[in-house]
């Protein structure tokens, strides 16, 4: 089997953990009051990495739920990146002081090209990753909430002229529906841009979708729904962790 690598996710609202369905925010759906027991749960289970949303923030334009992600950092070994709302570098600031090891950049990165990139060039590609939400092969921003008539590869080429490395790309249609990822556009992304760190995002209904995303040598993965709604089993990701 390729190697893929495997990153649940947890989105906060009110310092809780939950999932949307097509970044929705009437579509909450609350899966634990403590993030931290459900990182710790990842942790015991082999998983290093989480993907750690702050979906207030992102419906506020600024970070919020940055005392969840402490608590994450300070309590367990994962490696976090996190995003949701960082739009300006005080942001970062906050986000990397409280334990995030890596950033997203969405919106920003579509409104203010100029911040972005002097993000990269602050703390480097390392540190940084491009949030690529798209409906329709167009770019989407603020939560989704609003569309833009950039082009899904052409933005994400652009970026990594100017030197990112990772990029996180969510199908929007497919988010939290639980009906399987967008492997064609990961695969015509990664035909056009092979060097690329791609994450997969949205759709994941199953250990099959994963096992597909590694057989189309995706190189790694997010998902929550299918975690928190009992369609993987923690223990079931262990031959994907050795």
């Amino acid at each position: 089997m390729n190697k893929i690598d495997i990153i649940p996710a947890i989105d906060i609202i009110d310092g809780k953990c939950v999932r949307l369905s097509q970044g929705d925010y009437n579509s909450k759906k609350v899966y634990n009051e403590d993030p931290l027991e459900v990182a710790k749960e990842f942790e015991d289970h082999g998983i290093k990495r989480l993907h750690l949303v702050d979906l207030d923030g992102a419906k506020a334009g600024r970070i919020i739920n940055y005392k969840v992600l402490e608590r994450i950092a300070g309590k367990t070994n994962l490696i976090i990146d996190f995003g949701g709302g960082l739009k300006r570098s005080q942001d970062l600031h906050i986000a990397f002081e409280s334990g995030a090891q890596m950033v997203t950049g969405g919106s920003i990165a579509v409104k203010n090209s100029e911040e972005f990139e002097s993000w990269i060039e602050q703390y480097g590609s390392e540190k940084i990753i491009l949030g690529a939400d798209a409906k329709d092969n167009k770019i989407a921003v603020t939560g989704w909430l609003e569309e833009t008539d950039q082009k899904l590869i052409p933005f994400i080429k652009g970026y990594t002229e100017k030197g990112i490395q990772k990029v996180i790309c969510t199908d929007i249609s497919k988010d939290g529906m639980l009906q399987g990822p967008a492997i064609e556009l990961y695969q015509e992304i990664l035909g056009k841009l092979p060097e690329l760190y791609l994450v997969a995002s949205g759709g994941v209904s199953g250990i099959k979708d994963i096992e597909k995303l590694a057989e189309a040598n995706i190189p790694a993965v997010i998902f929550g729904k299918a975690i928190y709604e009992g369609k993987i089993q923690l223990k079931e990701l262990g031959r994907f962790l050795i």
